[in-house]
Parts: structure tokens; sequence; C-alpha cells
């Protein structure tokens, strides 16, 4: 059986299926304390792989699942443990970084930023107030009037 049939029947076995990183293991492995964070990726999705990675961590950094602190996978590590290319995750943690969400120390590896508390927020912030224009934009389809939907957003606050 030549290469080409390998890779083949390897892609078959495989599918779409999405690959998965646990972020755990000791620091003696390259990684930070264990967690409980996977990233998923999905060939079928429409977005490239590195924003599936930078929106994974992001969220996971948003939502104190990855810490201050806290060191990330190495980019070799993580592109073969969901088998992509270095660049792929080299590419996602320079677009974490450039937000200020990740700090690189040569030699050590990627840790999540310390002082994101108000990157954090005014990320949350932004969440919220995409719902919320969701909800309005809803309301409006129905025909509601500004009025009904504040009645109804003071009734939520009760």
């Amino acid at each position: 059986m030549g290469r080409r049939e390998d890779v083949r029947n390897f892609q078959r076995r495989q599918g779409d299926a999405p690959r998965r990183h646990p972020f755990s293991g000791t620091p003696k492995e390259g990684y930070g304390k264990d967690c409980d964070l996977d990233i998923i990726i999905s060939a079928s999705s429409g977005k490239p792989i590195y924003e599936q990675i930078v929106e994974q961590i992001k969220a996971a950094i948003v939502t104190g699942a990855l810490a201050e602190g806290e060191q990330l996978p190495s980019i070799r590590a993580l592109a073969n443990s969901l088998r992509v290319s270095a660049i792929t995750t080299k590419r996602a943690y320079a677009d974490l970084e450039a937000a200020g969400l990740i700090e690189t120390v040569q030699g050590k590896g990627c840790f999540v930023a310390n002082g994101n508390a108000e990157l954090i927020r005014e990320e949350q912030m932004r969440q919220v107030e995409a719902h919320m224009l969701r909800a309005i934009e809803s309301g409006r389809a129905m025909g509601l009037t500004d009025d009904e939907l504040t009645e109804m957003f003071a009734l939520e606050l009760e």
C-alpha cells in the first residue's frame, strides 16, 4: 500500500470528526495547571481554524476557565494534538497576544496575560449588548414599540 492510499484510508477513518485538544497535564509536560478545557476544531465550519482556536481560548479567558498567569500549550504541542499546522496555532496565539489576552515569554511559553479584568469586563459587556440588541431587533420585528420593549426589560430586571 502506497503513501497516497495510507492518507486516503486515514482520511476515511477520520471523516469530518471534530478534533480536540484538552488543556490538561502537568507543568512538566509543558502545560499549565490542570483544567478541563477542550478546543474543538471542525473542518466543516466556515471559519478558518486559527479563528476557531482564538474564539475558544478567548471564551475560556473571558469566562475564567483559564486564569491569569496560566500557561497555554506550546505552539507545537497544540498543533500536534489538533493535527493542524504549527503556523495555524502560531497565528492564533499572535492574534490573542495582539488583543492583549496572552503574553509570550521567550523560552518559557505563552501565558494568560495578567490584568485582563478590564478587557474581560469590556468583552462581557459587549456580549450583553449584543444579546440586548438581538432582543430589541426581535421585538421590533414583532411590531413592539420602544415603550413596550422598555417595559419588558424593566419587568425582567425586577
